[in-house]
């Protein structure tokens, strides 16, 4: 039976490595291997864990967020999510007292574009944080996933961004079914460079064109938009369409670094994600 290392410890994006020779492992770089044990492919489970907490732009703006401790949470495929796909939780869990959060046995041989931690509560919006994309290894995931971010949305911060957006604006890219961001659904994402810190100045390419009037940058202060290249924290926003389901990549325009990200958006959904240099979170 094939064999693969789980790694104990350290942010794991990566797929271990196939064993090799009689019986040795080759782990992925990066991966830390102290106490590392064999896992078999054949029924693979995983660990999920990290920290939950309020997105940082979100944080005293508008009504108080709902304490996380002790919300429920779940470990997703965004694209699963998106269609209505009742086999779309891979693992349920909740937030602890710190704002920590574990799942264990997080079965992921039938993942298709990556996984997620979704959270879902009253003065919340719906949305599922990316922490794993096969774009970085071409399959599934094959060791832990700790130190994970799972980011809540409160609702009145997403209300503000579909202020800056503007009603009309709204109504234009979602065929006038929706007057809201929280309808339309959208992709909040930061871009950032090695050290973790925003990046400013830059643009995100998407690899089908006709999405990218889509594309938004929110202002400094978060008051309107722009589409010309994010402001000092890093932001921008994609406008879904409040219809159907839109899959594309996500990468920075001019740099080759960031290796393009799989996105899946849908109506009444917000995926937040992260863009980082490299294969490995800062």
């Amino acid at each position: 039976m094939k064999q693969f290392i789980r790694a104990a410890g350290g942010a794991v994006l990566g797929l271990a490595a196939l064993a090799c020779g009689d019986g040795g492992f080759t782990p992925d770089p990066g991966v830390r291997t102290e106490d590392a044990e064999a896992v078999d492919l054949e029924n693979l489970r995983i660990l999920v864990s990290g920290q939950a907490a309020v997105f940082p732009e979100a944080v005293g703006r508008g009504a108080p967020a709902p304490a996380l401790a002790g919300m429920a949470l779940s470990v997703e495929e965004p694209l699963r999510v998106a269609v209505n796909d009742a086999s779309a939780t891979f693992g349920t869990g909740e937030v602890s007292e710190d704002g920590t959060f574990r799942i264990t046995d997080v079965p992921v041989r039938d993942v298709h574009q990556g996984l997620a931690v979704g959270l879902a509560h009253e003065g919340l919006v719906r949305s599922t944080t990316l922490i794993y994309d096969t774009a970085f290894t071409g399959t599934r995931p094959r060791t832990d996933i700790i130190d994970a971010k799972a980011w809540a949305l409160p609702v009145a911060f997403v209300d503000q961004l579909g202020s800056a957006v503007g009603e009309p604006r709204l109504r234009g890219l979602t065929g006038d079914q929706a007057s809201t961001l929280t309808a339309a659904g959208f992709v909040l994402g930061r871009v950032v460079d090695l050290q973790g810190q925003p990046v400013s100045g830059v643009r995100v390419a998407l690899d089908r064109a006709e999405l990218a009037e889509r594309i938004y940058y929110p202002s400094e202060d978060l008051t309107s938009v722009n589409q010309a290249g994010t402001a000092s924290h890093g932001l921008f926003l994609y406008v879904h369409s409040a219809s159907g389901v839109e899959s594309f990549q996500l990468s920075v325009e001019g740099s080759d670094t960031y290796v393009p990200r799989n996105v899946d958006a849908g109506p009444g959904l917000g995926v937040v994600l992260t863009l980082y240099p490299g294969r490995y979170a800062p």
